[in-house]
């Protein structure tokens, strides 16, 4: 998706080249910070809307760290798709206890799907671009229309000494999958518009539902609760920057048949540890994440969930995109079992006082890799289901046990204002064409 630079970075940039004097101000009581959510994307149309973040601080012995935050956000694009999402966490209301609980509806009309298991589906950039009549067939050719229901809480208290912790998780999903809308993406484009999408070319995913590939059940979603303990150690000094420290968690997400349409387990495990290059300046920090289905048949869909032990932005899904590889396509990587990896220079260029606020200017380089570690089952399509694709090459779709590890590299810039809002705008380029060419990014948080 092609995104303009929101309107915010571009007004807080020039305001911070204006900034004259450098100091800190402890900050007590509540404080917020809102940004307004402008992008842009051709199929999507102009997105808008508004995203808060607001902090409690108490008395101001603790700041930069706060004793509870308000996320909200509530965003459309012209043509459909939307995030409407509050997300709440406390470091206080429960003696003892971090709580994180997050309601989000999420719609994408345009939700990427590649197949599965990494470089075995083929990727044709050609087919999805207009400019090249020859090869084209859809733009929404790797694409689906996803509608996400989510209630989702996160726990965590002290275990052992002060930094062992046990957590928990109780999350709630519903997924409504179906083919792209083409009626809607088309309204408002006139007949001979180079722009208006075929009506009747076929996607991968409804292929991949003909030829065998995507069952029954599974094909329009489906309800989804799961269950998760584990254990964590967490030594940073900061949690939404931190300089110092490891943060290190593990565990086993369930979802039991009694209480969920499918039964199945999966098990976790995530090491991130940071390192001061120059004090309170740079930073190095990198992240090592691994997952795999242990018991039962996962469905198609719940495959490209990132399981953490708490949620840390509006979605955590791929392998591929914002939220992992930056620079490669959405959920290009979709596997029983996966691996990825992430490394950061993260430098905090340049400090200024501006409204009253404490803000800083960092910049980030960046690498990112991940592979799938189990495949899910394909098998071979059936080929008696192919006789209307007169022009099907297995070689166009499949090149079984071809996958390996998934590369990109960038650079990203962070707006941030008293330590915790966080604006983030990342650039990355993938390595390999099978994986797209880059992608642009603008988020809030760091990556992790």
């Amino acid at each position: 998706m092609k995104k303009l630079i929101t309107l915010f970075m571009v007004v807080s940039t020039s305001l911070a080249l204006l900034a004259q004097e450098e100091k800190t101000n402890i900050k007590t009581g509540w404080n917020f910070g809102a940004l307004p959510a402008i992008t842009y994307s051709t199929d999507l149309g102009f997105q808008y809307g508004v995203v808060v973040n607001l902090f409690d601080y108490g008395d101001g012995t603790k700041y930069p760290s706060y004793n509870q935050m308000f996320y909200i956000e509530a965003s459309r694009f012209t043509k459909g798709s939307s995030t409407y999402r509050i997300m709440f966490n406390s470091e206080t209301l429960i003696p003892g206890i971090s709580l994180t609980s997050d309601l989000a509806y999420l719609t994408d009309q345009a939700y990427d799907f590649y197949g599965f298991n990494g470089y075995d589906a083929v990727y044709n950039a050609a087919w999805t671009d207009d400019e090249l009549p020859d090869d084209y067939k859809t733009r929404m050719f790797y694409k689906t229309d996803r509608k996400l229901f989510r209630f989702k809480n996160d726990l965590n208290g002290r275990l052992a000494g002060d930094y062992w912790k046990w957590n928990a998780g109780l999350e709630i999903k519903n997924f409504n999958i179906d083919k792209v809308n083409i009626d809607k993406l088309n309204k408002g484009k006139d007949e001979d518009d180079p722009k208006r999408l075929p009506e009747d070319e076929e996607t991968l995913y409804q292929k991949y539902y003909r030829w065998g590939l995507l069952s029954d059940e599974e094909y329009d979603g489906g309800f989804i609760t799961t269950v998760k303990g584990g254990v964590s150690y967490d030594s940073r000094d900061f949690k939404a920057n931190a300089m110092k420290g490891i943060w290190f968690e593990t565990g086993i997400e369930a979802s039991p048949s009694f209480i969920s349409e499918v039964g199945f387990a999966k098990f976790f495990a995530i090491w991130r540890q940071y390192f001061t290059i120059v004090p309170e300046d740079l930073s190095f920090a990198y992240r090592l994440g691994y997952q795999t289905t242990i018991a039962g048949e996962v469905p198609f869909y719940y495959q490209n969930q990132i399981i953490t032990s708490v949620l840390a932005g509006t979605t955590s899904e791929g392998l591929g995109g914002s939220k992992n590889l930056r620079g490669i396509q959405r959920n290009r990587i979709i596997g029983d079992g996966l691996f990825y990896a992430n490394a950061e220079f993260r430098w905090k260029a340049f400090r200024f006082n501006l409204i009253n606020q404490n803000f800083y200017i960092g910049l980030v380089a960046f690498s990112d890799f991940g592979m799938v570690t189990k495949n899910m089952p394909v098998g071979d399509p059936d080929l008696n289901l192919l006789e209307d694709d007169s022009d099907y090459l297995e070689a166009d779709y499949f090149a079984m046990d071809n996958e390996s590890m998934h590369i990109s590299a960038g650079a990203g810039l962070r707006i941030v204002m008293n330590e915790n809002f966080i604006i983030s705008a990342d650039f990355g380029k993938a390595f390999n064409e099978q994986d797209g060419n880059s992608g642009f990014y603008i988020e809030l948080n760091y990556l992790f």
